[in-house]
């Protein structure tokens, strides 16, 4: 039998699993902004504080592992705490890809000798896409501590900014080079980035999921696959 002092203190676990969260959302926030920023500056010491800070994030990612683990163990949540501690693994499994990502952009500005050519930034629109980006992380972090899961739907329209930004990358840089064929390696170089920003928009989607998953049990991962199928959750 659940005792009136065990679900007292389940809240109170889940109150400091959400603040721990929301701290590694700013963490790995923060690593994306700086990655973004010494990659566009060619700032090495910035750089080298996204690798260093990237210990940081992965101590992290683990330690929100074990406790959403000791929640399962001690407590057993059912209904909506069950879905809140399902949904927090995979926003914190999505969070620490995210840090990897930064970490990766921080290396490649390590390894390049120039700054990135502006007319090749401007053509793939770049700034545009990292903005758009830099939103989707904004805003599910919002509406993971608001539990809008209103505002976390507004990341969808963004993804697909962001995703048409992405494939018609491969052809604006091609173009590019044929007339700059000096700059070979910074297009290669840009594609790369620009198809890891990509990816860590698709982690931004998959966390907004999981926000709404939470709240009112619905799981749309694949529902544009399957539109006839029901998408009720747990």
């Amino acid at each position: 039998m659940f005792k009136k002092g065990d679900m007292i203190q389940l809240d109170k676990e889940i109150e400091q699993l959400k603040s721990s969260t929301q701290y590694m959302w700013l963490l790995v926030h923060s690593q994306m902004e700086k990655a973004v920023k010494a990659l566009l500056t060619m700032d090495g010491d910035l750089a080298r504080e996204v690798i260093s800070n990237e210990k940081r994030v992965n101590l992290m990612e683990l330690k929100i592992d074990s406790d959403c683990e000791d929640l399962f163990a001690l407590f057993s949540p059912v209904a909506m705490d069950l879905r809140f501690v399902l949904a927090t693994l995979k926003i914190n499994m999505n969070l620490e890809r995210i840090g990897d990502i930064a970490n990766v952009m921080a290396k490649l500005t390590l390894d390049e000798i120039e700054p990135f050519d502006e007319g090749l930034l401007e053509v793939t629109e770049f700034s545009r896409m990292f903005d758009m980006v830099n939103e989707m992380m904004r805003v599910t972090m919002k509406a993971y501590k608001k539990e809008d899961t209103k505002l976390a739907t507004t990341v969808f329209q963004k993804d697909d900014v962001v995703d048409q930004i992405n494939l018609l990358s491969t052809s604006r840089i091609a173009a590019y080079l044929k007339e700059h064929p000096d700059k070979v390696e910074q297009g290669l170089n840009l594609c790369s980035i620009i198809r890891k920003l990509e990816r860590v928009g698709d982690q931004s989607k998959n966390i907004a999921e999981e926000i709404i998953f939470y709240h009112e049990a619905k799981v749309l991962k694949h529902l544009q696959d399957n539109p006839m199928e029901g998408n009720e959750g747990l």
